[in-house]
């Protein structure tokens, strides 16, 4: 038996490799997908295969993420409830599609993974890989009885992996738990679980804490085409590229921090803190643009469908036919999001200053106070007059 494994190095992964090719009698492909974890990918070759792998699999899929995943979701104006850009969640359908391709490629009869069965981890990659090849066979440790009376605490786990000779570093109980990727990095459980409680100031990675950062602003230009961003400060970059440099430039002034509360897909509610400098920019970013070229109607229509498209991608249905009709309909509204937006970076603050475009259906001269410039101010007694038509009928029948 073959098993495809969504492998991170961890202590978690390095433990179910293992366990699996015990319990299952299985060769196990190790599989980590590069969407910008940066310094935790080094040394996982070596360390697969002291663990057990008989094969690891280790790519950079970033330029694809950024492009296929990141960038559709930013046209969506996505935000799932109080403020969460879905920085892991867009990742997972990424990650789960190729390890469908690769269990396909070497004949694997199964995919693994090490989420729990609290988690919405669990459903979307499953999601993913049933949508992809419906008779796939799925193992997560996790919802065994047998793995969970095995391992009731990292204890158990830094037990298993002495006796197996596993390496990993031996610590103390990580205070939390973090996931990483280009567009964020998210924070739960541990000391985090008392949503009283602040988040530690030394967790953060991405940003600066907003108290220590630069004095002095920073601006920065992003210029869009069809809801795209294309270019920050005049050069024209790749949508990973993009990412990158906004990152940086964001992470400077410690924008992009969020503490919320949230409802996971299961069912309970879950207190996480996230960093997201880059998606942050590009959101308001996009948002300032499409103020000036988005037609009222469509703006609010395909507002009215933001939440539903942010559920699905939260939920994992990224591979369903409704996000994908959806998608449809958020670019054909994206599709006028053409200009550039300047923004002011600031201790914490990520503030639009300015837009502009050659699509923008902004006339100063209409708006202005001063001057008809073809908007005859008489024609409002009209309008309102039919708006108030019903208003003023209902009102009469309640003085009868």
């Amino acid at each position: 038996m073959k098993i495809v494994l969504a492998y991170s190095g961890g202590l978690d992964t390095s433990v179910l490799l293992r366990w699996l090719k015990e319990t299952y009698q299985a060769e196990l492909i190790a599989f980590c997908a590069d969407v910008g974890q940066e310094e935790e990918l080094r040394g996982l070759d070596r360390k697969a295969r002291r663990s057990g792998a008989a094969k690891i699999y280790i790519e950079d899929l970033r330029a694809e993420f950024a492009r296929d995943y990141v960038y559709p979701m930013l046209r969506a104006a996505a935000v799932y409830e109080s403020g969460y850009l879905l920085g892991t969640a867009i990742a997972r359908p990424l990650i789960a599609r190729r390890m469908v391709a690769i269990a396909r490629a070497n004949r694997a009869e199964a995919i693994a993974h090490g989420a729990t069965g609290k988690g919405n981890d669990q459903v979307r990659f499953e999601l993913t890989a049933y949508a992809l090849q419906p008779d796939i066979r799925i193992i997560a440790p996790w919802r065994e009885e047998r793995f969970r009376a095995q391992f009731q605490g990292r204890r158990d786990m830094l037990a298993y992996c002495a006796r197996h000779k596993i390496p990993v570093a031996v610590s103390a109980q990580k205070p939390y738990s973090m996931d990483r990727n280009l567009l964020h990095i998210s924070y739960e459980g541990g000391v985090l679980e008392d949503p009283w409680k602040a988040p530690p100031k030394d967790i953060f990675k991405l940003s600066a804490d907003p108290e220590d950062a630069p004095d002095r602003p920073e601006y920065v230009e992003v210029a869009f085409q069809r809801g795209n961003a294309v270019a920050v400060n005049g050069r024209r970059l790749a949508p990973l590229e993009v990412m990158l440099t906004l990152n940086k430039l964001a992470g400077r002034h410690g924008v992009g921090r969020v503490d919320l509360v949230e409802n996971r897909f299961v069912g309970m509610k879950s207190r996480g803190v996230y960093e997201t400098p880059a998606g942050t920019v590009l959101h308001k970013a996009r948002e300032a643009v499409e103020q000036l070229t988005m037609d009222r109607e469509v703006l609010h229509l395909r507002n009215s469908l933001v939440p539903r498209y942010a559920e699905m991608v939260y939920y994992g249905f990224w591979f369903a036919p409704e996000r994908e009709m959806l998608q449809a309909a958020m670019d054909a509204a994206a599709a006028c999001v053409t200009g550039t937006a300047r923004l002011k970076l600031y201790k914490g603050n990520c503030t639009v200053v300015g837009r502009k475009s050659a699509q923008s259906l902004y006339n100063p001269r209409v708006a202005s106070f001063e001057g008809g410039a073809g908007y005859d101010q008489g024609d409002a007694s009209g309008f309102i007059k039919l708006n108030a038509l019903r208003l003023r009928q209902r009102a009469r029948l309640n003085r009868e």
